[in-house]
């Protein structure tokens, strides 16, 4: 097979911009395109997030294309969580008993722009900015797009069709509108959507509060979190209902309220943030959902990956993780079936589809757990002897989270699957008073693993 085949690849966000790079860099000749100005030329963050939770499934990514030291560059290290009540208190749940397990804050933007940096060394690989894919014909692998520039139209023709263009993809709504196959799609929005604001740093570029942790001001239904970045200020984010109970975007509509809202709710951030009403009625309130499809490919010719194939809500901090672990996953695949498109787009979401349901799946249950389950006394407790347990038995026993977010080498089904069932086991056995937090580690450690066992093993059974 010639590797000189005529990839063209639709979006250069993160995941297509990374997807451009590993496939040139095996030689494929690439086209991108994508709707958006160059990032790298003008601002166009528009009140989205601007940094993100990079972990160990992100990192192998950048390690496949030889970019980790780079990336790491770009990387604040968050060792936990900073818990803040209504009285300004403050307390850190780490993410693991092991201290070399953390994740990190990254731009979205500086992340983004090393990978189409990256990308563009290589000759092979063109990337075409302000073209907007209208719609793909997939049966003869070819895509209408529209320039912003000059307002025409034209038609692209390629061996295979790749997108990687979010939740909104032009192909997957030409996979729909189609009607040539069974196509399965799901969009699934919650109540609550998300508005950026920031804590801007010190005059003289200073944090204003701890730098390496993720804040979160838990309050039940809705709560603020707060991520470091490199200059010295924080990526502010509220998630809250547009509609429901006494605050909401809905009624949030004057300065005079949302000061008495956060004074009321997060009063240690307001004092951070003398910003806050400019920075509330100029960034747009923006939905948050889960888009789950089936199948992510056509015969040969096309293909979906990212969140064009699995959006899901950010409270795992695995969006962006996930997207990346596809390229790794697809480019495995290639290394056993390359010049075969058809097995290696059956293969590949075969292989994938059931590890990012789960994700899609814990992204949702850790949107309750992070807004309210927090800060309830059972959950410090369990989390107090997970810790302590990855802290003794750091070979022997992972929690949920560290499953999920520092073990890259087992899929998201597997992790949730394991890590509910211990979930369960540890909140049944403090409900049944089995094991207590000062008890002998070892023994806790044999109640957990032998209830985990039982739960796994009557869940197999049905």
């Amino acid at each position: 097979m010639s590797k000189q085949q005529n990839v063209i690849i639709i979006g250069a966000g993160l995941c297509g911009s990374l997807l451009a790079l590993r496939m040139g860099q095996r030689g494929y000749r690439v086209s991108v395109f994508e709707m958006r100005p160059d990032l790298r030329k003008v601002d166009i963050s528009a009140g989205r997030s601007i940094n993100l939770a990079f972990s160990d499934r992100g990192n192998k990514a950048m390690k496949l294309v030889g970019l980790e030291d780079k990336a790491q560059a770009l990387s604040i290290p968050m060792h936990g969580r900073m818990i803040h009540d209504k009285e300004g208190n403050t307390f850190q749940s780490n993410y693991s008993g092991r201290t070399h397990e953390y994740i990190n804050s990254i731009s979205r933007g500086d992340l983004n722009s090393l990978l189409l940096n990256e990308a563009e060394r290589h000759e092979n690989v063109n990337i075409y900015f302000n073209k907007k894919c209208k719609s793909v014909d997939f049966e003869n692998t070819s895509a209408l797009f529209k320039d912003y520039e000059t307002k025409l139209e034209f038609t692209e023709n390629a061996d295979i069709i790749i997108a990687t263009d979010g939740a909104g993809s032009a192909l997957r709504k030409s996979y729909f509108l189609g009607k040539k196959f069974l196509f399965s799609f799901s969009q699934d929005y919650l109540s609550h959507g998300y508005k950026e604001l920031s804590i801007l740093p010190t005059k003289s570029g200073d944090y204003k509060t701890h730098k390496n942790a993720l804040h979160i001001w838990p309050r039940g239904d809705f709560m603020l979190i707060a991520l470091p970045n490199l200059d010295g200020s924080f990526t502010v984010t509220l998630f809250l209902s547009y509609s429901e109970g006494e605050y909401n975007f809905d009624n949030l509509t004057t300065p005079e309220r949302v000061e008495t809202f956060f004074h009321k709710e997060f009063p240690d951030a307001l004092e951070l943030m003398p910003n806050l009403t400019q920075d509330f009625f100029e960034n747009p309130t923006a939905a948050l959902g889960t888009v789950k499809c089936s199948p992510w490919h056509y015969k040969g010719n096309t293909l979906l990956m990212g969140d064009a194939a699995h959006a899901i809500v950010p409270f795992y901090g695995q969006g962006m993780n996930a997207a990346f672990e596809d390229v790794v996953e697809f480019d495995a695949i290639l290394d056993d079936h390359e010049g075969d498109w058809q097995t290696v787009f059956e293969r590949y979401e075969n292989h994938r589809k059931k590890d990012t349901d789960a994700i899609a799946d814990l992204a949702l249950d850790n949107f309750l757990e992070m807004r309210d389950h927090v800060a309830h006394p059972v959950f410090q407790e369990k989390r107090k002897i997970e810790m302590a347990l990855e802290k003794e038995f750091p070979t022997k026993y992972s929690s949920k989270y560290s499953l999920v977010t520092f073990n890259e080498n087992i899929g998201y089904q597997e992790a949730m699957l394991k890590g509910r069932a211990q979930d369960k086991a540890i909140l049944s056995l403090l409900k049944n008073q089995s094991i207590t937090p000062s008890e002998n580690l070892n023994s806790i450690l044999k109640k957990v693993q032998q209830e985990t066992e039982n739960i796994l093993n009557l869940n197999s059974a049905f």
